[in-house]
């Protein structure tokens, strides 16, 4: 729940699941090109080419995938920004007024944009967007000296107003992703700020889309879009129930944060975590008066790691400095790697563990379709610095 930033920022196709991986090739879904080829004369050509556009211009076609061609894709996944915590797509991160949210927000804005681990968790380094909608430029400015002293980044960029969302926020943030294409983490404080005013603005299909329209923008540029939010007084035997507004935001989104302490004069606070693909977590925080940094005491479960593949495995020891690329057919693939398994299933395995492969050994597989059949190829990457 890896790649390039390239590859991370460039595939236009909508994510599959809420861990945002994307197709980066279609193997059984040749294009209408591929499916006129070679022995058809033009005319049975050009039929089939307007066979496909009507039936694709169709107000009752429904777009459909089997489970073949699934297994039969290679999606290219993105690497999480703060692995096992914080993950490309869109939360909601709420609190009561004045528990301390901010300055974790900017706490997180703050180590994602220059790369230290937060918390023994590793980060992945990239541009921060953080929109404080309910600050001015001196609070930041003493907010910041005040946690992190005079060690100051130019990857970290505040912004104090925006559009609303659906009136122009999404076309603002585009350009500042297209301006700054490593963006990894963009944080919006808070989401009432960017929310459209009057009508009924508190039903569930309105809290609903409200959420879709920044995940579909989250989604399609590959960075994680945080939404810091409020929560209800009134207790709830779940927690996330007690999130302000209806249960149309956690719908939407891809998972949640939540910042709540017992007594609101407290040093310590819990951040409970769920999220649709990764683990249920609770923290337990506690906050330095004089730097006001919140710092990990302890954590109630352990993160499950993924144990190896050996499929995987293989393929790392294969490709390596000395041989960095290799190209070729999963049969050819299956013989080099001496395993005992069928090179149909060793393809269908490395298509829905590329994005494993990548993260773990900085190996990029691809397998793509070819007038002589489909060809596998793997290329060794330089770790992410």
């Amino acid at each position: 729940m890896k790649d390039s930033q390239e590859t991370k920022r460039t595939v236009p196709v909508p994510s599959v699941g809420a861990d945002g991986e994307q197709p980066i090739s279609q193997m059984t879904a040749p294009s209408i090109a591929e499916e006129t080829t070679e022995s058809n004369p033009p005319e049975k050509k050009y039929r089939e080419m307007l066979r496909q556009m009507r039936r694709m211009n169709d107000p009752a076609y429904l777009p459909t995938v089997t489970m073949s061609e699934l297994y039969q894709n290679v999606y290219r996944s993105r690497p999480p920004v703060i692995d096992g915590l914080l993950y490309p797509g869109t939360y909601l991160f709420a609190g009561a007024p004045k528990v301390g949210k901010s300055f974790l927000m900017a706490q997180l804005a703050y180590h994602v944009s220059t790369g230290l681990p937060l918390w023994g968790y590793p980060v992945h380094k990239g541009t921060v967007l953080y929109l404080a909608l309910e600050d001015d430029h001196r609070r930041l400015q003493r907010r910041l000296y005040r946690m992190f002293g005079m060690e100051a980044t130019n990857d970290l960029l505040f912004a104090i107003c925006a559009k609303q969302a659906g009136n122009g926020l999404e076309e603002q943030l585009k350009r500042f992703v297209q301006d700054h294409p490593d963006t990894q983490l963009i944080i919006i404080d808070t989401l009432q700020k960017v929310r459209e005013a009057g009508g009924d603005k508190y039903s569930y299909a309105n809290d609903y889309e409200l959420v879709g329209k920044l995940k579909r923008f989250a989604d399609g540029c590959g960075v994680c879009l945080l939404l810091v939010h409020h929560t209800r007084k009134q207790p709830a035997d779940d927690q996330f129930n007690m999130i302000s507004g209806t249960n149309g935001l956690l719908g939407a989104a891809d998972g949640a944060f939540l910042l709540h302490k017992e007594m609101r004069t407290d040093s310590t606070a819990i951040l409970d975590v769920v999220g649709r693909d990764q683990q249920d977590q609770r923290m337990y925080l506690t906050r330095d008066k004089e730097h006001l940094i919140w710092t990990l005491e302890q954590t109630e479960t352990e993160l499950w790691l993924e144990p190896p593949d050996p499929v995987l495995e293989a393929v790392s020891a294969f490709i390596t400095a000395e041989r960095p690329s290799w190209a070729g057919t999963a049969t050819e693939l299956s013989e080099a790697l001496k395993l005992d398994m069928k090179p149909n299933a060793l393809a269908m395995r490395l298509n829905v563990r590329a994005g494993r492969l990548s993260a773990d050994h900085h190996i990029r597989y691809e397998n793509t379709r070819t007038h002589a059949g489909r060809s596998i190829s793997l290329k060794l990457e330089a770790p992410e610095a």
